[in-house]
């Protein structure tokens, strides 16, 4: 098999205007909300946000984290001294990868409120507004209407677990576009040769087998399409579903344990049969729920840690969730649009699903090297306004091998 290059990944100086305004606009905008939404932070709190707010914003030298306070700080000092070994002079917040820069932005966020002695979620208020929202469960209504068939109800499934990606609370482009679709917003639609794989393998056996990890994004709407999706899986394939969570709060509104409980609390409420059968599979160690700081590093999933990738080893499926998973996928790197998804997944045997609408520039696996110029033509926030999304299947391949660095 021949060597892939992998191109090298954006950087948060001009060089990507995406990611440039990400560190110098929106993540100083979110740090200021998160302010608002906690009146009560004691003023020593407030001041080591505002202080963050300044220097991501100035882009100013990035600093390490306070050893003390910090059970990951072997981690991020290997991730803050490979990232120093490719920039020249010192390492800012808009000159550093932007992978890196954004996921130690809100790392060093969770350290300035002192998340690891409250336990206390800083975006918790904006959560906790969708999930008591009548939107939300009038989703949940739509994705748990009957079907013809366990594949009808899967393939139903897994579209309302991509869109309801659009529902990002750190994000308003994405979150304007609603779940409402449009055939063209299907960029690519993989769940044909999905269901050819899953479904067969299904037949094959006496009773369900196997296990589905499904890598989690969003709370909220996603989260609960998360648990829609589960539910089939359990009922129809498998015999066990891993969600793999945030280790701590992350990027606004990604999942955490305590969503997933604060989800099956309303849910209780809301959707009871649902929830009672979720509760069971929960009970029955079916559903697990598994958060691990892997999700909140800045490693690509190349470099997934052992037992991750041990866990993965025997899956019959992983369902990578959004957008910055597909950047964790992908070495957030800008790739000619049309190369193979799966060349670019050749690094990992396992059978993979991305579900994702576009809220960055990375893409790949479009249908035609024309693919990309139309949509420049026809909308040229195509890449980053959340309108568009992505289904791409990588069956399970025999031998996986490394690709190329560039450079």
């Amino acid at each position: 098999m021949r060597s892939l290059d992998r191109p090298l990944p954006i950087r948060t100086d001009h060089s990507n205007a995406f990611a440039n305004n990400t560190m110098r606009v929106r993540l100083p905008a979110i740090i200021d909300e998160t302010v608002a939404l906690n009146p009560d932070y004691p003023a020593s709190i407030k001041r080591r946000l505002a202080g963050l707010r300044e220097e991501i914003a100035a882009g100013a030298e990035i600093r390490r984290l306070d050893i003390a306070s910090a059970p990951d700080h072997v981690e991020w000092s290997r991730a803050m001294e490979e990232q120093r070994a490719i920039v020249d002079g010192a390492l800012t917040w808009h000159n550093a990868e932007w992978f890196f820069a954004e996921t130690y932005a809100y790392r060093c966020l969770v350290e300035a409120v002192r998340w690891h002695e409250t336990g206390r979620d800083p975006f918790l208020p904006k959560k906790q507004e969708e999930l008591r929202s009548d939107a939300l469960w009038q989703l949940v209504k739509q994705a748990l209407s009957p079907a013809d068939s366990a594949v009808d109800e899967l393939r139903r499934a897994v579209a309302f677990d991509l869109w309801a990606n659009r529902i990002d609370l750190s994000y308003a482009a994405s979150l304007e576009q609603g779940t409402d679709i449009s055939p063209e917003d299907w960029l690519v639609d993989d769940r044909d040769a999905l269901f050819v794989a899953l479904c067969a393998s299904a037949e094959d056996s006496v009773a369900l087998s196997g296990r589905v990890h499904i890598i989690a994004d969003n709370a909220g709407s996603e989260l609960a399409m998360d648990l829609v999706l589960a539910d089939a899986l359990l009922r129809h394939v498998v015999e066990r579903v891993d969600l793999c969570l945030k280790w701590h709060p992350t990027f606004v509104s990604d999942a955490t344990p305590a969503d997933v409980w604060l989800m099956l609390t309303e849910m209780k409420r809301r959707s009871p049969e649902l929830a009672d059968r979720l509760y069971r599979a929960w009970s029955a160690e079916r559903l697990r729920f598994l958060p691990h700081p892997y999700w909140n590093s800045s490693r690509f999933l190349w470099d997934l840690p052992s037992d991750i990738h041990d866990s993965f080893a025997d899956a019959r499926l992983v369902i990578v969730k959004g957008d910055a998973n597909y950047r964790r996928v992908a070495g957030d790197a800008i790739w000619p649009a049309h190369t193979p998804f799966t060349e670019v997944l050749r690094y990992l045997n396992t059978p993979v699903l991305c579900l994702r609408t576009l809220k960055s520039d990375p893409v790949v696996g479009l249908p035609t090297a024309e693919t990309a110029a139309q949509l420049d033509q026809d909308d040229p926030q195509w890449r980053v306004n959340g309108k568009r999304g992505l289904a791409q299947f990588k069956p399970q391949t025999s031998n996986s091998q490394e690709v190329a660095v560039a450079g």
